[in-house]
């Protein structure tokens, strides 16, 4: 008893039902000598309680419990040295259990510090049959602080490790009630959608789902949460940037005993790439699908295993074959046609030893099984092999290919041909030319070119309309079809221009031949629409071998030869000299050196009279066009006659041309004399842009010169090129304005009494070839007397060019003529020489 502490022995002798006190002893060294206190070590303290929860005894073991404890323990003292919180732990674990889990507590010391103590305690029935309780307080104060520090850095790890396990993951988790409603949501939401994870909770995530997917995205939740199945759905949700992309949403409960649902973790995951790949696959198969489907294709499956072949209800009904047909070779065989059956024979061949490649096309001819019909099938095959390189299945697509190739023949006709005539066209018929140049080159040969342009097509287009030009083209071209020979390539070469190769018109002679026999065949008229429309025709031609040993140089050789034709009068054929060469290389110098003017500015206007032959008074002036060679000095215009058929060129020199006499103009205007209508030459090129008059009343403005002081001289051939409708443009606007026109040269062309009523032309001048015999000649004579009166029933003035003599001029003045140009009357000069005037305004001489 020396160990054991005794308080109040008699409230304990009676606690336990009033037994004497070596009962009690007995008891007590039953107690404390029981299992519970030999699992526990030192130092403790050891202690018995009655039924209602007031200690009766306390043992201190032999080492010695280390705190001291704020107050007696005994009776219900133990209760004012644990917190309400720790007494009703206790309680609770007595109440539950006979033997509970022990229990960490702490008890208050007298040094005012609370102590971390083990307490372990265990039911027991006393002598009396009343239960009593008894146990063990160890004191663990320095364990559990290190425990507790352990397990501080441990969660404080733990937390950190979920923290960023939680930044570093691409999914957003989150959890939620078992009501469905969002507790918690991952920091990347608010990276994702802008909007705050606080903002997210309950069901405010779903104000981020996009709204057609929002009613499917909320029934399939409600429908998981009643029946706590694992939930996985996709919808997109709206971003940060305002677009939308889409998540999948994968979600489980977790549950308790009962299993009832505690709650719901889950997470988000980005699937939009995923989503987009699944869309366009889905799509590209669909369209596939459908492709086939639409397309109509065939297709023929073989089984290199079994030989089992199968032919589709398409390429059953391709071939005109009814279903329960079978699928054999020889009846393939038997639908193709013959120039293509060995081909299929070695296909199907190849087949059965498996020599195909993996992909391979094939175009074959077939006769319908039903109507004998010839059809164009293209198929195209894929094989599959084994890893061992055997075939495994060869599956072949059949698709009925005859409108697209007679769709193809039309095309390729129709980029090779004229239209009009139904003849190859330029393309056809050159490559045609450098083949043939090509083998006669190898084979030491020739062969003859000519090329056809009809004459005045301009004039039928004109007077009878296009439908008529279009029926003379199309009639010359079947008569030149029947007289060709039968080895001849005919094209049309464009506009009115047509070609001819042929090895039979080997040499001159045989040229010249077909050239006769052509030209007599066109001088019939041709009839259209009751209408007789004559045909004249130059002809240009040229020999392989002779002339040129280049397709391109005998194309070149025999448009030299045409173009020499239609200068020389048409009507007419040329064949190609080495002169028509040098011809040519002195046309393009003139144009080198027309260029080089330009680019100089080396052109000088000069300036002819022209002059009332009564009086001798200046009624204006021609600027006529001169330019100063850097070493030879003055030149004409004929130097450079060949820059006047380049349209650039052209343009150009009227440009500089124009400028210089307005300059002219405007000085002479300031100076106070008044120089008449100053003329100048306007060319077809002039017109072709469509703003020739605009451009050049708006010069006059700038440079203050009223239109009357202006003259614009045009040829006949202004009216019989290209672009007439330019042309009546520019002139209808010049004679609005105020702006004089004059005819040049007239008589000389091919100008009509139709063009004279339809263009608004003020002037005629009579061709100096008609006024330069006029003494001598009663048929120039004749022809300058009817076009004096002729301009004369128009209103027109008639000015006589080229008088060169005082009978010229009172010749004219006979017949009626009083304007006169010429020599005679005042030669070109420059302005500084003109300048200033004589102040009686005649010529000076």
């Amino acid at each position: 008893m020396d160990r054991f502490v005794d308080h109040r022995f008699e409230d304990v002798r009676l606690a336990l039902g009033g037994g004497g006190a070596r009962d009690l002893f007995l008891y007590r060294n039953d107690l404390l000598g029981s299992p519970l206190f030999d699992q526990v070590s030192p130092p403790i303290l050891r202690w018995v309680a009655d039924h209602h929860g007031h200690l009766i005894a306390v043992e201190r073991d032999g080492v010695g419990f280390m705190p001291r404890l704020a107050g007696d323990p005994i009776d219900l003292g133990w209760r004012v040295l644990l917190s309400c919180k720790d007494r009703r732990a206790l309680l609770g674990a007595a109440l539950k259990q006979d033997r509970p889990q022990p229990l960490t507590l702490r008890f208050e010391c007298a040094d005012g510090q609370r102590r971390w103590c083990l307490v372990r305690l265990a039911r027991s029935v006393g002598p009396t049959g009343l239960p009593c309780w008894y146990g063990t307080i160890e004191d663990i104060h320095e364990r559990h602080d290190r425990d507790a520090r352990l397990l501080a850095d441990a969660l404080a790890e733990s937390r950190e490790h979920y923290r960023w396990s939680v930044d570093l993951s691409p999914q957003v988790p989150w959890t939620a009630g078992p009501d469905g409603n969002v507790e918690e949501v991952g920091p990347r939401w608010l990276d994702l959608t802008g909007m705050a994870p606080q903002e997210a909770l309950g069901t405010g995530w779903l104000g981020a789902v996009h709204p057609d997917d929002l009613a499917r995205t909320v029934a399939t939740w409600s429908n998981h949460l009643s029946s706590g199945m694992p939930v996985d759905v996709e919808y997109r949700i709206h971003l940060r940037d305002g677009g939308y992309r889409w998540m999948r949403a994968r979600a489980s409960a977790r549950r308790d005993a009962r299993g009832a649902v505690l709650r719901w973790y889950g997470t988000l995951e980005d699937v939009h790439a995923q989503r987009l790949a699944q869309t366009a696959l889905s799509q590209s198969e669909e369209r596939f699908r459908l492709a086939v489907q639409s397309a109509r294709l065939g297709i023929w499956d073989f089984d290199c295993v079994t030989g089992v072949r199968t032919w589709s209800v398409e390429l059953r009904r391709m071939l005109g074959l009814p279903e329960e047909q079978c699928a054999t070779t020889e009846l393939a065989l038997s639908l193709v046609h013959p120039e293509d059956r060995d081909r299929l024979r070695a296909m199907l061949e190849a087949v059965a030893e498996g020599a195909l490649p993996p992909h391979f096309e094939a175009t074959l001819r077939i006769y319908r099984a039903d109507s004998g019909a010839l059809r164009w099938i293209r198929s195209t095959g894929w094989t599959t092999r084994s890893d061992g390189g055997r075939p495994q299945r060869i599956i072949v697509t059949f698709l009925d290919v005859t409108e697209e190739r007679d769709a193809e023949q039309r095309i390729r006709w129709a980029a090779t041909h004229d239209p009009m005539t139904r003849m190859p066209n330029r393309a056809l018929w050159q490559a045609t030319l450098e083949e043939m140049a090509a083998r006669s080159q190898a084979k030491n040969e020739s062969f003859g070119l000519l090329l056809f342009d009809i004459d005045d097509l301009k004039r039928t287009n004109d007077s009878l309309g296009h439908d008529a030009g279009d029926a003379l083209l199309c009639a010359f071209a079947q008569r030149l079809v029947a007289l060709a020979p039968a080895d001849a390539m005919l094209g049309r070469l464009g506009g009115d221009e047509f070609g001819l190769i042929a090895a039979s018109l080997g040499d001159s002679e045989a040229l010249e031949a077909f050239s006769a026999r052509l030209y007599d065949n066109v001088r019939t008229p041709h009839l259209h629409q009751g209408r007789a429309l004559d045909c004249g025709v130059s002809i240009g031609g040229a020999l392989f071998g002779d002339h040129a040993k280049r397709a391109d140089d005998l194309l070149k050789a025999a448009d030299l030869a045409l173009y020499a034709s239609k200068a020389a009068g048409r009507g007419r054929l040329t064949l190609f000299q080495s002169q028509l060469r040098a011809d040519a290389q002195h046309r393009s110098s003139m144009i080198r050196m027309a260029r080089q003017i330009v680019s100089d500015k080396l052109v000088i206007p000069y300036y002819q009279p022209r002059v009332d032959m009564r009086s001798g008074r200046v009624l204006g002036y021609e600027a006529l066009l001169r330019w100063h060679h850097p070493r030879m000095g003055l030149q004409l215009p004929g130097t450079i006659a060949a820059a006047f058929d380049h349209s650039e060129i052209a343009v150009d020199l009227t440009r500089q041309m124009l400028a210089s006499v307005l300059r002219d103009v405007q000085q002479w205007l300031w100076a106070g004399h008044d120089p008449g209508r100053v003329a100048i030459n306007a060319s077809a090129a002039d017109f072709a842009n469509g703003d020739f008059a605009e451009r050049l009343l708006e010069q006059l403005d700038q440079f203050g010169i009223p239109t009357a002081n202006f003259e614009v001289e045009v040829t006949e051939s202004v009216f019989l090129g290209r672009g007439t409708d330019q042309v009546a443009h520019a002139l209808d606007h010049f004679a609005k304005a105020g702006v004089r026109v004059a005819l040049d040269d007239f008589g000389t062309g091919f100008a009509s009494l139709t063009h004279l009523k339809q263009y608004p032309v003020d002037v005629l001048k009579i061709d100096r070839s008609f006024v330069s015999h006029i003494e001598k000649d009663a048929g120039d004579a004749a022809i300058v007397d009817a076009i004096v009166k002729l301009g004369g029933s128009f209103g027109m003035e008639v000015v006589a060019e080229g008088v060169e003599s005082e009978a010229q001029a009172l010749f004219l003045l006979g017949l009626g003529c009083v304007v006169g140009q010429g020599f005679h009357l005042g030669r070109p000069q420059p302005f500084d020489v003109l300048h200033p005037p004589l102040g009686d305004n005649r010529v000076r001489r």
